[in-house]
């Protein structure tokens, strides 16, 4: 981490030079205070100060402002705990992890929840999906860490949940654009507003990039709306509607020889044309009834499909073996679910006691091809196309999980809460491509658990409360990861066993000076940890090993002014560790044997971020951030690693309203001082392609405008 920690303190030196003047300036202005706002809890709306665990707030403006609106990871840095790295491929989706938690994913988003506007965004096997967010729409996101999470359910190791604005007052619409380095162009258009008992929003937006790397160009269109209508009794309907669609080449990843003499190079992908399509449509209604004063009901029901072809890097002669199931993936998939909800505000000892109890059904139906991704003989062949049938399932995952949450002020100053929730994921898969040595592969298995949480929140003062929490979790193999055995054997992986993991975390909650003031410690304990057993020829084959512990400390700092200059720093130490020796690939030998001891890969020990700017409301904006990021294990054995980085960003903008006209312009670098870095990494992988790079320095520039009618 030292060399880490010397890029940053290097970057940070040079931001406190730039921002100088602004810190001056901040200390003459009065201290101000940061605005009252709430997250969501199953028990309902909750101010971040009174939530007995970690929990973060970003608001949709503040995620906006001066930024292209494409991928969460240029916003949520101020979160301490959440890792979350563009891949700058977008065939994969963002690398996304909470306390360690989802960091072996080598696509898309696992063990963490994610949501949006209350519709799982995380299918009932643990498999999420950042793509369909739409930064342009949203209202605000919220990032839950610690043992609470659990009360999600399965693969609940954090949770992030991502809500969409309603329209208000007249209608207004909207136009933005942002362009920038590596002919990368986004825009968007919007129309809102209210009317009597309706208000609306729709957005759509289209996203395209050449990409920095050779074979990295992608397209995403994103459409997003949602329609709330207030009932003559008080009840409330909200309709909510999503549909993306994305098509991305796959660059794939680098060894350490071509990072190091040609890290924008993609030659295997170029070789093989790596890409994917996905089309992805869903639809909520979320309905809100109030019983009586005390007492209310939620009921949300979802629905959607979801269709993705992808072509892999897979050499013909690997697919001669009759059980391979080929180098395209083609997935259909329609999933659906409800959500039941009974809130009720009671007494218990003369004292408030808030009751939540509720039933999540979520279900998920797949039809899953393999197709070979080439023609012709093996040794000539035309790589990249559809090929013949090389494997055929349908798969059903469901859950039905009851839970219960209690929240009993016992004493002025204590606040007890409790809850569980019953887990039970069901699999089940019929295999339809039965041809000589490739057998019926049929089988179903059943994972269930029971969630405890507890906590104990102490107001010590108006301004400073301590709290204590405890839970427990499990995460069940995906999908993705039962899909393949080991050794090349056909069929889902059915040996493969849930992890459950044991948190407890102690944490303070302070308001200073008008800002907010967060510090946690924490530890999980996993056993049964699914790790990776194969990583080859586009196969990753999983394994459950034994121990695994995180300990780890976060903390974070957020203050604004009355005058708008707005100060966000986040630190998060992470000691990540397999408690337990284990061999991968097994069978167990010498040179495949992972040490107890050694550093779970993909999750840096130490990150920080730190921001200063000035944002009024009109007129002229600017600011710097630097963001930090120790050095990360590539693999298990920790023979390969990625280093440290410290990276600047730098920002201005300009914000004037005139009338009912409103417009906003901004430009902005980020690598400010052009570092060479590892943006992100493959874990595991089994050719030692780890390395996906990061640009060098690279400029976004936008424009916006509004009319209200």
């Amino acid at each position: 981490m030292k060399p880490a920690l010397s890029a940053a303190a290097t970057a940070a030196v040079r931001l406190l030079l730039l921002g100088a003047p602004l810190a001056a300036a901040a200390q003459q202005a009065d201290r101000g205070s940061l605005p009252e706002v709430t997250v969501s809890t199953p028990r309902g709306e909750v101010a971040p100060f009174n939530v007995p665990g970690s929990v973060d707030r970003v608001d949709g403006a503040e995620m906006r402002d001066s930024r292209l609106q494409v991928n969460l990871s240029e916003s949520l840095g101020s979160v301490p705990g959440l890792q979350v790295q563009n891949r700058l491929n977008y065939a994969q989706d963002l690398q996304l992890s909470i306390r360690g938690f989802g960091a072996r994913s080598t696509f898309g988003v696992r063990g963490v929840r994610l949501y949006v506007d209350g519709i799982p965004a995380t299918l009932p096997d643990g498999q999420g999906q950042t793509s369909n967010i739409d930064i342009g729409s949203l209202d605000r996101i919220e990032i839950l860490r610690g043992p609470f999470s659990a009360l999600y359910g399965n693969s609940s190791g954090g949770v992030l949940q991502a809500f969409t604005a309603s329209g208000e007052g007249a209608p207004r619409l909207s136009y933005s654009a942002a362009g920038g380095s590596f002919g990368t162009w986004r825009q968007s258009l919007q129309a809102s507003g209210s009317q009597g008992a309706v208000d609306y929003l729709l957005n759509a937006s289209r996203f395209r990039t050449d990409g920095w790397r050779e074979h990295s160009a992608a397209r995403r269109d994103i459409a997003n709306g949602k329609l709330g209508i207030a009932l003559d009794n008080g009840d409330k309907l909200t309709l909510v509607l999503n549909s993306v669609r994305i098509s991305a080449q796959d660059p794939l990843g680098l060894t350490a020889d071509q990072y190091a003499l040609a890290p924008r190079s993609a030659p295997l992908a170029t070789q093989y044309d790596t890409r994917k399509t996905v089309e992805q449509t869903q639809a909520g209604l979320l309905y809100e009834r109030r019983i009586d004063a005390a007492q209310s009901l939620r009921l949300m029901v979802y629905g959607g499909e979801r269709k993705t072809v992808q072509y892999q890097s897979i050499p013909p002669s690997a697919q001669q073996n009759p059980l391979h199931a080929g180098g395209v993936i083609d997935l259909k998939r329609q999933y659906g679910g409800a959500d039941l909800r009974w809130t009720a505000a009671l007494q218990l000892a003369d004292r408030p006691l808030e009751l939540v109890a509720g039933l999540g059904y979520d279900s998920l139906r797949e039809q899953r091809r393999g197709y070979e991704n080439y023609l012709g003989r093996v040794a000539a062949p035309v790589l990249g196309v559809q090929g013949r049938l090389r494997r055929s399932e349908r798969n059903e995952v469901w859950n039905l999980d009851p839970y219960a949450q209690a929240t009993w002020r016992l004493a002025e100053q204590w606040t007890l809460e409790a809850g569980m929730r019953r887990s039970s994921v069901h699999f089940d898969s019929q295999d339809r491509y039965i041809v000589g040595a490739n057998r019926d592969d049929s089988g179903s298995a059943r994972y269930s658990k029971t969630l405890p949480v507890a906590s104990l929140r102490y107001q010590a003062t108006p301004d400073l409360a301590l709290y204590g929490s405890i839970g427990r979790g499990f995460e069940t193999p995906t999908l993705n990861e039962l899909s393949y055995r080991a050794g090349g054997a056909s069929g889902l992986n059915f040996a493969l066993r849930p992890s459950v993991n044991d948190s407890v975390e102690l944490g303070a909650k302070a308001r200073l000076g008008g800002g907010l003031l967060t510090a946690a410690l924490f530890q999980t304990r996993t056993r049964d940890e699914i790790v990776t057993d194969t990583n080859t020829g586009g196969r990753a084959t999983f394994q459950n090993a034994g121990r695994t512990r995180r300990n780890g400390f976060e903390l974070a700092w957020q203050h604004e002014t009355a005058s708008h200059w707005r100060t966000q720093l986040a630190y998060t130490w992470l000691d990540a560790r397999y408690r337990d020796a284990f061999c991968s690939p097994s069978p167990c030998a010498a040179s495949n044997t992972v040490a107890a001891g050694n550093r779970i890969p993909g999750i840096a020990r130490q990150s920080l971020f730190a921001s200063l700017g000035w944002v009024p409301p009109e007129g002229w904006r600017a600011g710097v951030e630097m963001r930090a990021l120790g050095r990360m294990q590539a693999n298990d054995a920790n023979t390969a690693s990625a280093p440290g980085y410290a990276v600047a960003a730098l920002y201005a903008g300009y914000l004037k309203k005139w009338e009912r006209w409103e417009f906003n312009a901004f430009a902005r670098v980020d690598n400010l001082f052009d570092r060479r870095y590892v943006g992100s990494l493959i874990v595991n992988e089994g050719n030692a392609r780890y390395y996906e790079p990061a640009p060098g320095r690279n400029w976004t520039v936008g424009l916006s405008g509004a009319y209200r009618f």
